[in-house]
């Protein structure tokens, strides 16, 4: 039984048996080419159990796997040196402290053929940050979820071909898993071999998250991923934010994330939440915003301009400003969205200063 992180609610039990444990260890080793003689550093728990489970030789960097953020360039390369490793995986929290405290004696990433990073959007500039580390490297942003991991891969080199677009793009699924997205939510359905056997003892959460669909003729079982996006022309998945997050305004439903990804580019921020606020279908799109130097208030005037104009012709209702916004526990990179939504209301309605 695994957990999921619980960022979008409480940490959910997932059920696996061998045979799927099995199927996720054939996948991962055909996707990223996993050899016998390969080492791996794992810089987040979780992932430990894989290195293992490929029969290759693992170690953990010295850290708090509680708080990846807490992952020093010195740790990671430290680690790095004791194995002798040529993969790495770390949240993208974890390599964006990696990047900020580099220095110039990190030498043994250098030597690292592949890096994996995943847990949250990571933002392409951290990926290229994290390349001049380690030249030798192949950068990877596995997607995937407890339910089933691996759905799908795509490369640094791929997502700078790619460029920009609505969402993240998280590449195409991997050989054995299909993708499709339903028609009515936007809602990204998946289904693989190494499918998860369901929920621990929530037998009704099983029940809306696993629609049987007759597909080609045959009774095919896929997993709800709760993610909304769209499968580009050239078969890129693109991930517009989670079900849960997508505001009910009066002109229609808006995903967070294309929004949340035009703001991040303006000078100094940090990162963006976008939520919704109100009744349901009249909700108000409110933008919270970390800055390098922010105070919890209203943005300032010059800030609010910016993200009107990076967001017009939509309506913002109200932008804001604050230290830190809330993130998961496990990866340390995605925002509670709730949290911020909850907050912003009480603030917005005058209940909380």
């Amino acid at each position: 039984v695994l957990f999921t992180s619980g960022a979008t609610g409480p940490a959910k039990g997932v059920r696996y048996t061998h045979r799927q444990l099995y199927a996720q260890r054939d996948a991962l080793q055909k996707t990223y080419n996993i050899i016998p003689t390969d080492t791996f550093v794992a810089a987040f728990a979780p992932f430990a159990l894989y290195g293992p489970a490929l029969g290759i030789a693992t170690g953990l960097a010295d850290m708090d796997v509680t708080s990846p953020g807490t992952l020093t360039a010195a740790a990671l390369d430290d680690a790095c040196r004791r194995v002798g490793a040529t993969m790495v995986f770390a949240s993208p929290a974890a390599l964006a402290n990696v990047v900020r405290t580099a220095a110039a004696d990190v030498v043994h990433l250098g030597k690292v053929r592949l890096v994996m990073s995943a847990g949250a959007p990571v933002p392409i500039k951290t990926l290229q940050e994290i390349s001049r580390l380690c030249p030798e490297a192949e950068l990877h942003t596995p997607y995937g979820m407890t339910e089933v991991l691996p759905v799908a891969d795509v490369s640094l080199t791929d997502l700078v071909r790619i460029g920009t677009g609505q969402g993240v793009c998280v590449g195409k699924p991997v050989s054995g898993c299909d993708v499709r997205i339903d028609d009515q939510t936007s809602e990204l359905l998946v289904s693989a071999p190494w499918m998860s056997a369901g929920y621990d003892s929530l037998w009704l959460t099983q029940h809306n998250a696993r629609p049987v669909v007759s597909t080609d003729g045959h009774l095919v079982m896929w997993h709800r991923t709760g993610d909304v996006g769209h499968i580009d022309n050239e078969g890129n998945v693109w991930i517009e934010g989670r079900l849960v997050h997508v505001i009910h305004t009066s002109h229609g439903p808006i995903a967070p994330v294309p929004l949340e990804i035009a703001v991040e580019a303006l000078p100094n921020v940090v990162r963006v939440a976008a939520v919704g606020i109100g009744p349901v279908d009249v909700q108000q799109l409110v933008i919270v915003v970390e800055t390098i130097d922010s105070n919890d208030g209203p943005a300032e005037v010059e800030l609010t301009r910016a993200v009107r104009h990076a967001l017009a012709p939509l309506t913002i209702s109200s932008v804001w400003t604050t230290k830190k916004l809330p993130v998961d526990i496990r990866h340390n990179s995605k925002i509670d969205r709730t949290a911020v939504s909850k907050q912003m209301s009480q603030i917005l309605s005058g209940t909380q200063k």
